[in-house]
């Protein structure tokens, strides 16, 4: 199978598949497509061809089928990789993994929008200065830290699945940025930036060396 995904340094939808399909040994071709959202760019000709959102991450299996966005590419793995621990064995807990990830993926905005992921900056001074001006910015990191706190064992569920891999970016934003955390939090955050497929996806952002302006917010006020 094929994952499509964008520039690593950014692309927080893409390092969610990526680094689920490491954790759990499932073998993929990467195709990383620059971000270029104008229409007639090569990122967009690609996309568009397989899938009408024309949005990374795409997931195309061995027989041409696609699957777009997270959720749908998490749930697509577990019905075709039963065996494999993608969610929670226990029902209750399987719902609850779920629900979180539901969660992050409809909610916690103003911390997507004033701490975008950028996995080779460092930003402390703004983090510092963002929570102290702006309370939903400081709810959203509250919520976050209850659920951090939760984890049973080194990842929220004892093992790395999908709602450890949906989280993976926000470790990155909140890293990056320098927020507050209390100690139980920090160390799912210590956990999950250890996880071999997570450590994998920053060892290539870093190198990748290929910055985009519109994902550049905080550059000049470094």
């Amino acid at each position: 199978m094929k994952l499509y995904i964008g520039n690593k340094n950014y692309s927080s939808w893409s390092m969610r598949p990526w680094v689920l399909l490491k954790a759990l040994d499932i073998p993929f071709e990467e195709v990383m497509l620059r971000f270029d959202f104008s229409e007639g760019s090569a990122f967009y000709r690609t996309l568009a061809a397989i899938t009408p959102v024309a949005k990374v991450p795409v997931l195309v299996d061995d027989d041409g089928f696609a699957v777009w966005d997270t959720l749908a590419i998490a749930e697509y793995l577990a019905d075709r990789h039963p065996e494999l621990a993608v969610w929670p064995r226990d029902r209750l807990e399987r719902a609850r993994a779920r629900s979180l990830c539901a969660e992050m993926h409809a909610g916690f905005g103003t911390l997507r929008s004033l701490c975008p992921m950028n996995i080779e900056a460092f930003f402390p001074e703004i983090g510092a200065r963002l929570m102290a001006e702006n309370a939903k910015l400081r709810t959203d990191l509250a919520r976050i830290d209850a659920i951090f706190s939760s984890a049973v064992g080194p990842f929220l569920f004892g093992a790395f699945g999908a709602v450890d891999a949906y989280f993976a970016p926000v470790v990155m934003r909140i890293t990056r940025f320098g927020l507050p955390l209390s100690p139980a939090a920090a160390a799912y955050v210590a956990s999950v930036q250890q996880a071999p497929g997570v450590a994998a996806w920053v060892a290539d952002a870093l190198t990748e060396q290929d910055f985009v302006a519109d994902d550049e917010p905080y550059r000049t006020q470094r």
